[in-house]
């Protein structure tokens, strides 16, 4: 059986990040990266509808120890698939990736003192022994798309698309088309879709906080201009703004929305405000959707694409049925109706044999796991770049592991304390986020046991906090004959 210090799951932003942490924090030791699908790139290679591209900035969307160059702050999904790919290839983490090898299983056994990670590949299915399994593979299913049983939706005559699946082939030229949702895919999708298609609807059963935005950041732009320093003051300008309004929601809902409703006063009335850019929560009890340039309120009004608020009564062969009576026609309908939350990636993890149900431990620093011994999970922000978190994430498990060689450690545990307050993991409202809860660990609500929104704090923790805080290592020696631990 091969055998690698350190297994990652994932080649997508956060795994080609921890490659790179890897490569130059632990250069002794051996690892690969996993990835079940043909390509880098992740979620960016996932999503293929027309007009997806990023809902945050790519300065710092983008790596840190590799800064986005491109001229779009908002940036076209193809665009980000590349800049992730071609990271890879100039950093060497390509070839530290191993494409088309799923991750079905993977196995702590504690006398031997390693996972055993089941995987399927061209060859089969096969097991490979790590010392320290690190999962990047985010946590969306890349397999199914959430469906919420729309009535009727089996008797439409037309085409029904999920964005997930998006067909390449798929001409909407000429035709009507009802997209159900109103986050940030179908957010995305209205304006796009409106450039070819005779008519786009928007139906959403309620409205989301919605703010446009430049794709061009005229400040991130002048400030790269400044030599040596430009990308890391690009980077801590869009980390302060966004933070910043991010607090000014939580602080104050109300005044927070009267800034958003400011932005849309110039292009509808106030009935078209209260009626569908209203809605029922608190600015960013939610993710705040971006629309870029304010496309969608452009094709609105431009009449390409109409926004519908109601609740659907029945598909009909034909179209929709609200449950005001009015019909929506239709020739393609799209459900951007969310995504479904999968931890591990759909691996089936085990301890010795027995399941580990994450439901009901805690996240430590916000990716180890109470009671689990050598994993970590890379999560990122649900208020702000997802790189942000991950790359501090990688930082700190490479610092655990140095920890860990230096002291001739062979394992690690953290251990939570009794009566700990359970907390949700990730702190938002949405439906793809509650109706996952149960199956995902909780957070606590105290160091080192919360999983913090904040980049400032996580930066000092990453880099400075006490990797011996609440942890207990191990020294068992390998079974004879097997590999020594990292770094050894």
């Amino acid at each position: 059986m091969e055998h690698l210090d350190i297994v990652v799951v994932g080649a997508g932003l956060s795994g080609i990040g921890a490659g790179y942490r890897i490569l130059t924090e632990l250069p002794e030791s051996t690892f690969a990266i996993l990835e079940g699908r043909e390509r880098i790139g992740g979620t960016w290679d996932l999503f293929r509808y027309p007009g997806v591209r990023s809902d945050s900035d790519m300065h710092t969307l983008g790596f840190p120890f590799r800064p986005w160059t491109g001229k779009a702050s908002i940036a076209p999904g193809e665009e980000i698939r590349q800049y992730i790919e071609d990271t890879a290839r100039e950093t060497g983490v390509l070839e530290k990736i191993r494409f088309r090898t799923k991750v079905v299983a993977a196995d702590w056994r504690a006398a031997e003192c390693r996972w055993i990670v089941t995987v399927e590949d061209e060859q089969g299915r096969h097991d490979i022994s790590a010392q320290h399994l690190y999962l990047c593979s985010g946590y969306y299913d890349y397999e199914r798309g959430h469906d919420p049983q729309i009535p009727g939706i089996d008797d439409f005559a037309g085409e029904v698309v999920h964005p997930q699946f998006w067909p390449e082939d798929l001409d909407v030229s000429g035709k009507r088309v009802v997209v159900i949702g109103s986050g940030a895919t179908a957010v995305t999708l209205v304006p796009a879709l409106a450039k070819d298609a005779d008519q786009v609807t928007m139906l959403q059963r309620s409205p989301t906080w919605m703010v446009a935005l430049p794709s061009v950041d005229p400040v991130s732009t002048r400030l790269r201009r400044v030599p040596g320093k430009g990308a890391d003051l690009a980077r801590w300008w869009n980390v302060a703004t966004s933070s910043a309004f991010y607090e000014f929601c939580r602080r104050a809902p109300r005044a927070a929305a009267r800034v958003l409703h400011k932005g849309l006063a110039r292009g509808f009335d106030q009935a078209a405000i209260d009626d569908h850019f209203t809605p029922r929560y608190k600015p960013w009890d939610q993710r705040l959707c971006v629309v870029p340039n304010g496309d969608l309120f452009k094709a609105v009004q431009r009449g390409h694409a109409s926004i519908v608020t109601d609740t659907i009564e029945t598909v009909t062969p034909t179209g929709i049925r609200l449950s005001s009576g009015e019909e929506l026609a239709a020739d393609v309908i799209v459900t951007a109706t969310g995504l479904r939350m999968l931890p591990a990636g759909g691996a089936r993890m085990t301890m010795d044999g027995s399941p580990i149900d994450l439901g009901n431990r805690f996240v430590y620093r916000g990716m180890l796991i109470s009671g689990v011994p050598n994993l970590a999970l890379c999560v990122g922000y649900t208020n702000a770049s997802w790189t942000l978190r991950a790359d501090l994430s990688s930082r700190y498990l490479c610092r655990l592991l140095r920890h860990m060689r230096e002291h001739g450690y062979t394992s690690f545990v953290p251990v939570a304390p009794e009566g700990l307050t359970e907390k949700p993991l990730l702190g938002l409202d949405a439906g793809y986020i509650l109706r996952a809860q149960g199956e995902f660990p909780k957070q606590g609500g105290a160091d080192p046991w919360v999983m913090r929104q904040s980049y400032v704090p996580d930066r000092r923790t990453a880099l400075r906090a006490d990797v011996t805080d609440a942890m207990e290592f191990g020294t068992t020696p390998v079974r004879p004959g097997s590999p020594v631990a990292v770094g050894g």
